[in-house]
């Protein structure tokens, strides 16, 4: 009997030992869990600061482009001289930037390949440029690389054409788009004609001369070197030259580009401007540069050289007064839409901040 108590008191003994265990497992398990789940978000709140950009956490770094896409042109020596020395692939190599070229043989052609993204840069006419914005090709017009005196309209060598009033009623060939064709639409307005009194016959620069020297056309609105080459190997003569009426070369760049690669637009622009400078300083090469490139005999790169100003790459007020004198006449010629707001265009067009900004540097 007193042995069977003996065995009962034992076994309330170990169950209740058992539940102290376990009780006791139960405690350290929660106080356990409200551990660790305090640590965690004590580390939450502790990574969150360093997750935002701060002088110990610099922001990530500025994207950049695969590849880079620019025009090279007759018309723009300084991108021939740009695309001989290797200048920009040499600087964006650095960020493993690729750099293509891409020949424009006329400003319509450029605002195509920009219309189209197939270059990131191109080179126009500053109211060519204008024409492009006005039907709606998102780019914006940032640098100056030349003021060429590039439009001209010329006459072949036994024309009897003397003045602008006998061109009522002749064909006149023309690159729609460009500032030759600007300066032929400004030339007849000057003299009281409109594009109504002549035929324009739609042709590439080339083709115009060709068709010039055929005597297919009795006039072209040319531009250099190709009217130089007319000049010197057909003989043709300039009837008209009027150098307030030639906007600039402007460099354009895509909008989307700029949105998205603003440091790139300062980075092209500086070899841009290291291209101009040589080429004031190294006429001689820049000449031989221009050769190479287009395939010119001494004299024809010698004549576009002479007529083309490389002394101010300032983008602004000066360029807008010219390319809205331009599109006065536009209008009226129906190249643009009668209601086009041709100040908001061109202030939306030009935009000075790089080139002020490398000014700056």
């Amino acid at each position: 009997m007193s042995n069977r108590r003996n065995l009962n008191r034992r076994k309330k003994s170990g169950l209740l030992s058992r539940k102290r265990f376990t009780g006791w497992l139960l405690s350290f398990m929660a106080v356990f869990a409200v551990f660790a789940l305090n640590s965690c978000s004590n580390s939450q709140q502790t990574a969150t600061p360093s997750a935002q950009p701060n002088a110990a956490n610099p922001p990530a770094q500025v994207s950049k482009p695969a590849v880079i896409k620019l025009d090279y042109a007759y018309y723009n020596p300084v991108s021939l001289v740009i695309k001989e020395k290797g200048w920009l692939e040499e600087d964006l190599s650095k960020d493993n930037v690729k750099v293509e070229w891409v020949l424009s043989q006329g400003s319509n052609k450029a605002l195509e390949f920009l219309n189209g993204s197939s270059i990131d840069f191109g080179s126009t006419a500053g109211a060519a440029a204008l024409i492009g914005k006005a039907n709606g090709n998102p780019i914006k017009s940032i640098y100056v690389y030349s003021k060429p005196e590039w439009a001209t309209l010329v006459v072949g060598a036994n024309s009897p054409i003397k003045t602008v009033p006998e061109l009522k009623g002749k064909k006149i060939a023309a690159t729609r788009g460009t500032d030759p064709f600007i300066f032929l639409l400004r030339t007849l307005d000057k003299f009281g004609l409109s594009d109504k009194d002549v035929e324009i016959v739609p042709l590439q620069h080339a083709d115009g001369r060709a068709a010039l020297e055929k005597g297919d056309v009795d006039a072209w609105a040319g531009l250099d070197p190709i009217t130089a080459r007319s000049e010197i190997e057909q003989g043709s003569k300039l009837l008209y030259r009027d150098t307030s009426f030639n906007s600039y070369g402007v460099l354009n760049v895509r909008e989307a580009f700029a949105k998205d690669y603003p440091d790139y637009i300062l980075r092209v622009l500086k070899v841009y401007e290291k291209g101009r400078e040589w080429a004031i300083k190294n006429p001689v090469e820049l000449r031989e540069i221009l050769i190479k490139a287009s395939k010119l005999t001494d004299a024809i790169a010698a004549r576009q050289l002479e007529r083309t100003d490389l002394s101010n790459s300032k983008i602004g007020d000066e360029q807008k007064a010219v390319i809205l004198a331009a599109g006065d006449v536009l209008k009226k010629s129906g190249v643009i839409k009668p209601d086009t707001d041709v100040k908001k265009v061109v202030d939306d067009l030009i935009d000075p901040q790089y080139s002020a900004k490398l000014a700056a540097k």
